[in-house]
């Protein structure tokens, strides 16, 4: 590939899947990462990709909604073209409900969810009795099940991207020229930089740890209880995870931290306990200063644009965001909602 139309710099999920978004319209695309798909935060373990609470509805969380609508067409659309599977499954979640105000707050959230959520999802206060031993203690006997969320395996889905881009054509460099529009996608070093190019916080990183444990839970939802999140994973294992660490030394390390969420997960969800830890994994994920995506043109910079910021979020914002994003490169029109924009972070 001598030319490109678009040149993205960064493979992570918002790089990948928005080349992939330009790619299947018919653009000529060149993909840009030193290390690789799916090396930074992106290459993780955890895929929960989980709804805003279906209450004080705003853009960003209609936005979500639509994406987390889309992935199931998105993802089986790039294991089509490239025979990779993403690992994703919308199984949905299981929270329990530990005393009378959460279940209060879970009830009127079963109204708001039946109009929040179009009809195309449950909000639903059950029985933790009613789930067998797959679900976390619950100390008022009930828990929230919502039919919205989803899993997915984030290495999986960048070696699924990976595979459906070079079905087009595209594959991915370690360096090259930029040529034609330029899409920074590049996570949480893309970040520093821009904090750099502005001479003030755009945003920062936020380290996690998070672990992989040899346990075929089947097809049964992911949990968040005790602020873990824990994915039964289409493969035999479960992900658990994770910390969130504003201030870190070793981005890539794991410590005593990962220990006490390893601790609390089996705590919370007994059949864990004599499941093997395969992995321990430590990186840095991106979050900008308005804690949305950071979407658009690239300010004062012409034909440069950002797509950044998808802090705990990426994955599921990654079918939304790259259409969004193909629409303002490939046709010139601006969908980005409030709160997404680069200027919001200035």
């Amino acid at each position: 590939m001598t030319m490109a139309d678009i040149t993205v710099r960064g493979a992570g999920i918002f790089g990948l899947s928005i080349a992939w978004a330009c790619a299947q319209r018919g653009a000529r695309v060149q993909v840009i990462d030193p290390h690789g798909a799916g090396a930074g935060s992106s290459g993780g373990l955890v895929g929960a990709l989980a709804p805003h609470v279906p209450e004080n509805w705003n853009p960003k969380k209609q936005f979500q909604l639509d994406s987390l609508l889309m992935a199931q067409t998105f993802w089986a659309e790039v294991e089509a073209a490239g025979g990779v599977t993403a690992g994703y499954g919308r199984t949905g979640r299981l929270q329990p409900l530990q005393d009378a105000r959460a279940v209060e707050l879970a009830y009127q959230r079963e109204d708001t969810a039946r109009n929040l959520w179009q009809g195309q999802a449950r909000w639903q206060v059950r029985p933790a009795s009613d789930l067998g031993t797959w679900c976390p203690p619950s100390a008022s006997g009930l828990v929230v099940q919502d039919t919205l969320s989803g899993r997915m395996h984030p290495r999986r889905a960048c070696a699924a991207l990976t595979a459906a881009l070079a079905s087009k054509g595209v594959t991915i460099t370690e360096d090259g020229p930029d040529t034609g529009l330029v899409l920074h996608a590049k996570g949480y070093a893309g970040l520093l930089e821009l904090n750099d190019s502005f001479a003030k916080p755009m945003g920062n990183g936020v380290k996690g740890q998070a672990a992989l444990l040899r346990h075929d839970a089947g097809e049964v939802p992911q949990l968040y209880a005790d602020g873990l999140h824990i994915i039964p994973h289409a493969d035999g294992t479960v992900a658990i995870g994770s910390t969130s660490e504003r201030s870190f030394e070793h981005p890539n390390d794991t410590d005593a931290q990962l220990d006490d969420v390893i601790a609390r997960a089996t705590a919370a969800v007994p059949v864990l306990q004599q499941a093997e830890v395969i992995e321990r994994w430590a990186g840095v994920r991106p979050r900008a200063k308005s804690r949305a995506p950071m979407l658009g043109a690239w300010p004062q910079r012409p034909e440069h644009y950002i797509a950044n910021g998808g802090f705990k979020i990426g994955f599921g914002m990654a079918p939304n965001v790259s259409q969004v994003m193909a629409d303002l490169l490939l046709d010139g029109k601006d969908h980005i909602p409030p709160g997404f924009r680069v200027e919001d972070n200035l």
